[in-house]
């Protein structure tokens, strides 16, 4: 039977069933079926959204680049960043992905307000050092290696947080962290626009 989930990774959590180098994995949040597995991934260091199943049709479709999946993240950055680097996060800017350069696709950017139901991270951000801060939402269609630390840094306003809210329409709205929500086949495969793919078997 195939399985479907969404959850709230933490911050620090490695995005696989292994702990290694004192980060924790996902299996210290529920015992899972040993066939689900992440779809894609979330560096230990990034918050928020994360798929799981043992669907493989999910799997291919999701992470397939031609499909172009939206994500949206919400992003604390050092400074607050004027009218001219948030239009050049949303043009797009090159950046460096293991030593290739890549023109990143246009995104849609916007200054938010801190998020109200997001909690202080553990451990918190170093206002101490980084004391002007402000949160911008970015909405991309790609997934590369670091993709928005890149993108703000070369903006001239570094990562300090990032927390992935939503892939398509499934988001962390009303979730805590490390909250493990299952989702009926139907609404997940709606939410992520993969009505074909369900057409097809």
């Amino acid at each position: 039977m195939n399985l479907y989930y969404k959850i709230y990774k933490p911050y620090g959590m490695l995005s696989q069933f292994t702990p290694e180098a004192g980060h924790e994995s996902l299996a210290s949040l529920l015992s899972f079926q040993r066939d689900v597995y992440p779809v894609g991934r979330l560096d230990y260091d990034t918050e928020g959204l994360l798929l799981l199943t043992n669907d493989k049709r999910v799997n291919n479709a999701l992470l397939n680049p031609e499909h172009k999946h939206s994500k949206i993240y919400w992003v604390q950055v050092e400074g607050e960043p004027g009218d001219n680097a948030l239009a050049l996060l949303g043009k797009g800017l090159t950046i460096n992905i293991k030593g290739v350069l890549h023109q990143t696709q246009p995104a849609t950017v916007n200054s938010i307000k801190a998020p109200s139901f997001i909690m202080e991270r553990i451990p918190p951000v170093n206002y101490k050092k980084h004391p002007v801060t402000s949160w911008i939402e970015l909405k991309i269609t790609e997934g590369k290696n670091h993709q928005v630390r890149k993108m703000t840094a070369k903006a001239g306003h570094p990562t300090l947080r990032l927390i992935r809210y939503a892939i398509e329409e499934i988001n962390i709205e009303k979730m805590e962290t490390g909250d493990v929500i299952k989702i009926e086949r139907d609404e997940f495969y709606q939410k992520l626009n993969l009505q074909n793919l369900r057409r097809r078997f």
